[in-house]
């Protein structure tokens, strides 16, 4: 029963393409994103083309043999009438360019480009000059340089702009919780301008991690001096069903509101099994970017218009999925059925096979109105590499009201659609305690699942507020522990921090705990804190804010 599609969920429903070497994998990563004659064009990292929509929803694959494809950290922009490409290479790297993107046509636009480099990025000032990012690094540091417009080569030496420092700036340190040693990757620059400011974001300490996260530096010129932001990551997402929010490009849409496309981890068969998401993007009154990626990957809506706020973006539809009991045809004794409502992508259920009739069926313990679904596939004994016209889904998804009597809510039995994450938006959302997936079609391996997710609500009150909690900053100052008191009937909490009372930009999900160790913190910053609390019904924004200095 689903309609017009007016919301979406993180991880993108990509045709994330089979890496072609193994472990059998997916893959997308290090995204670009380009606005042009109105339609969107997302390069991304060993995708076998680059992706196209009108609407940010639907998406098809443009393939090509003019680009090499292949080389990581693609990205491209759009200058008048023609867009422009070029991706990482150690040497003989060229520039490309289009007139028309969705035919897959490129010709060379510079053969001989003398930059070797990983992770390129190319912006326009408003004045016309032309500027080039690169840096991927755990030793070196992000460099910029004015290019000449006519010749796409360089207009002047390289200059140093920043590297890490992880003493100060705990985002910056390595491991999912940033609680590792060695020195972090320093990578995927992105400028922006706003407001006659600059932007030059980064990414850091590593791909493979759940911190995966991009910090900002601001200055008055494309080549600085630059000064590192004081709410610094400005786009971090360590938790939740699927985390990461780092080498992420900034655009805006039709309707001139800012996003985020970044590069989310899995990181399970392999270090670069990645995935991408959409996050929006924000400048407050005072100049400060922030990314909004509080309950970042639950449903929110693609606006049609201008818009101020992310509370804009939300539907107010909660998880209902989670931990919730559910029972299956068969399973592996490493993927048992509990991975398929633990709200977490690196794990997953497997059934034995992968034949028509494998089902696994969800509790919700109650009657709850659903307003949509996401079902997350996991790629287990899969020896698939790269793309092949075989590669889609089947299955039948049901509803029920007591386990017995069923009806369809979905029927894609007949699709040959590649949909490894497929998000369901119900045009009327239905009344249901159970669903069922059966399985038709799995394109190799077994049926497997890492997230049957349901949201909507349950029709209960909120849960109460939390009106005290402790936070003790630690002698290592970037590292700050939190205590709150358990509340009745509480799916989990949600962090939001800053660096002042009305700046509270970042945000820090918890299921299933009363306290947490965020490492992420700027040693030489005051932070303020909130605990929000939210249920299968709403969510109760905290009454208490605490501030360390």
């Amino acid at each position: 029963m689903p309609g017009k599609q007016t919301t979406i969920c993180n991880p993108v429903n990509l045709s994330y393409r089979f890496c072609l070497d193994t472990p059998s994998r997916r893959e997308a990563a290090d995204p670009t994103m380009v606005l042009y004659k109105n339609e969107y064009y997302l390069f991304a990292s060993k995708s076998g083309g680059y992706f196209h929509s009108t609407d940010m929803i639907s998406w098809d694959l443009i393939k090509t043999d003019d680009l090499p494809i292949e080389h990581y950290a693609p990205t491209a922009i759009a200058i008048k009438d023609t867009v422009f490409f070029i991706a990482s290479a150690p040497s003989s790297v060229k520039i490309y360019k289009t007139s028309d993107p969705k035919s897959g046509k490129w010709e060379i636009a510079n053969p001989s480009f003398p930059i070797g480099m990983i992770d390129p990025d190319l912006f326009l000032d408003d004045d016309g000059k032309l500027f080039f990012y690169y840096g991927c690094s755990d030793i070196n540091p992000i460099y910029g340089v004015e290019l000449d417009r006519k010749t796409l080569n360089p207009a002047g030496k390289p200059a140093v702009l920043f590297n890490s420092n992880k003493e100060v700036n705990g985002w910056e340190r390595k491991g999912d919780y940033n609680d590792k040693l060695g020195r972090p990757w320093i990578e995927g620059a992105w400028m922006t301008k706003h407001n006659n400011q600059y932007y030059l974001q980064y990414a850091g300490p590593g791909t493979e991690f759940k911190s995966y996260s991009d910090a900002v530096y601001i200055s008055d010129k494309p080549l600085g001096p630059f000064t590192l932001a004081p709410n610094n990551p400005v786009s971090y997402k360590p938790e939740g069903f699927i985390a990461g929010a780092g080498h992420s490009s900034t655009f805006q849409d039709k309707y001139g509101n800012y996003w985020h496309v970044s590069t989310m981890s899995i990181s399970q068969k392999h270090m670069f099994e990645r995935r991408l998401g959409f996050f929006p993007l924000f400048f407050d009154k005072d100049g400060l970017m922030y990314v909004y990626t509080g309950f970042g990957d639950f449903p929110f809506k693609l606006p049609s218009k201008k818009i101020s706020s992310p509370e804009e973006l939300f539907p107010g539809w909660m998880l209902l999925s989670y931990n919730k009991p559910v029972q299956v045809s068969s399973e592996l004794i490493d993927h048992t059925k509990q991975f398929a409502a633990d709200e977490e992508v690196r794990t997953y259920w497997s059934a034995r096979t992968g034949n028509k009739g494998e089902w696994l069926s969800i509790d919700l313990q109650k009657n709850c109105t659903i307003n949509a679904i996401q079902i997350n596939y996991a790629e287990h004994n899969t020896h698939l590499l790269g793309r092949n016209p075989g590669i889609y889904y089947q299955y039948l998804l049901e509803y029920s009201a007591d386990n017995k009597t069923w009806k369809t809510l979905e029927d894609k039995t007949l699709s040959n659609t590649d949909a490894p994450h497929d998000y369901l938006e119900l045009k009327t959302p239905v009344k249901a305690r159970y669903l069922r997936i059966t399985n038709y079609k799995v394109p190799d391996g077994t049926f497997a699942l890492a997230g049957l997710r349901v949201f909507g609500n349950a029709g209960t009150k909120t849960p109460q507020a939390i009106t005290a909690f402790t936070v003790k900053r630690m002698e290592d100052r970037c590292v700050v522990k939190l205590n709150w008191p358990k509340v009745p009937g509480a799916v989990g909490y949600n962090i939001r921090y800053g660096t002042a009372k009305d700046k509270l930009y970042q945000n820090y999900q918890v299921l299933g705990s009363e306290s947490i160790s965020i490492n992420s913190l700027n040693s030489d910053q005051q932070y303020y804190f909130v605990v929000d609390v939210f249920n299968e019904s709403g969510i109760t924004k905290g009454k208490s804010i605490v501030k360390v200095n």
